[in-house]
């Protein structure tokens, strides 16, 4: 008789519990905010401690802005590429325009859809990426191919060629980034996650996956979700990486940070962030140097915010070149212009 008493109060007891469980359950999934609209729950005191943040030191800075900003005359800039001559090529809405090294609108190619990104030869042709597939044009703006599309899943973030002539894309609805030929023909895919050979894979969180050939012969990548930028050899061998998460001035902050970057003559990176706009310069191993432009200099108004959730800044990251003499200009996406920056300072 005791015997089975124990065994009714365990039942009940275990019934209790699973009971609660699934209450707590439910409550939970009530709760989760998977939209990220609610905010990262932080307090007020982060907000505070964001404006400390965004403030840049004056002795930071290397660059002040050179001219008036460029008006692009676009309702939605995505992209900027200088070519050797300094003349300033700009993807939006539904054509490229070009402009001169002073900001005069000269030239305009009308495309057949919405471009991404774009990428200059030296041979004067140009490759521009529009959502799912990649289109080339030769030096006279005459359309010389559209390439294969590549699917409903594909975002093409952005274009880079090497000296070989070979084309990388980065397809940031699939993480990843292919090789092709001048001709499209596919060669070859770079950065799909391989233990075996050391490869982590890219984590997009945004469509920001940008990429650019180095002098050394090495493809930069940046890998935002890990907030570094990676080395690749043509053949998708990862060499190193430089990068880390950091709330300061010298990190990357955020869910998904830099999202642009270019090359300076010196193998120097500059690199623009999103969320917290900044654009700074990095060292060719990766040390930081020093400010190009902080949110005041770019012209942001309005309470500071970093983006913790993915889903807070889906867009608004700005692109970057540089130019021949090295001015580095900066694609304001949210004022669709151009802000041309020229160095001040040799060193901190």
């Amino acid at each position: 008789m005791n015997r089975q008493l124990a065994t009714t109060n365990t039942k009940v007891i275990v019934g209790l519990v699973i009971a609660v469980a699934i209450i707590v359950g439910i409550f939970a999934v009530v709760r989760l905010d998977v939209t990220g609209k609610t905010g990262s729950g932080l307090g007020s005191e982060f907000v505070y401690d964001i404006e400390g943040v965004g403030q840049i030191d004056p002795n930071l800075i290397l660059y002040e802005q050179a001219l008036l900003p460029i008006e692009t005359g676009f309702s939605n800039a995505y992209a900027v590429a200088v070519d050797s001559e300094g003349s300033i090529y700009v993807a939006g809405d539904s054509s490229i325009r070009v402009f001169t090294e002073n900001g005069d609108s000269f030239g305009e190619i009308e495309l057949a859809g919405t471009p991404r990104c774009l990428a200059l030869a030296a041979d004067g042709s140009i490759y521009v990426g529009m959502r799912s597939r990649v289109e080339h044009y030769n030096a006279q703006s005459e359309r010389l191919a559209s390439w294969p599309d590549l699917g409903g899943k594909a975002v093409l973030a952005s274009i880079a060629v090497s000296k070989k002539g070979e084309v990388f894309v980065a397809d940031a609805g699939n993480r990843i980034v292919l090789r092709y030929d001048t001709e499209g023909r596919l060669l070859g895919a770079i950065g799909a996650k391989d233990t075996d050979r050391n490869i982590p894979g890219f984590v997009i969180p945004s469509p920001y996956f940008d990429l650019a050939m180095a002098e050394d012969g090495l493809l930069r990548v940046v890998n935002p979700g890990m907030h570094r930028i990676e080395a690749y050899t043509p053949n998708g061998d990862l060499e190193f990486s430089w990068g880390r998460f950091g709330m300061a001035v010298d990190g990357f902050c955020g869910c998904c940070n830099p999202v642009n970057f270019a090359i300076l003559e010196d193998g120097s990176f500059v690199t623009c962030e999103k969320g917290l706009k900044r654009v700074k310069i990095y060292d060719p191993e990766g040390s930081f140097v020093g400010v190009v432009a902080g949110p005041e200099q770019l012209g942001h108004t309005g309470p500071l915010k970093i983006c913790m959730l993915p889903t807070d800044c889906q867009a608004g990251g700005f692109d970057v070149a540089v130019d021949p003499s090295g001015r580095i200009l900066v694609l304001d996406t949210v004022r669709n212009v151009v802000r041309v920056f020229t160095r001040i300072k040799k060193e901190l």
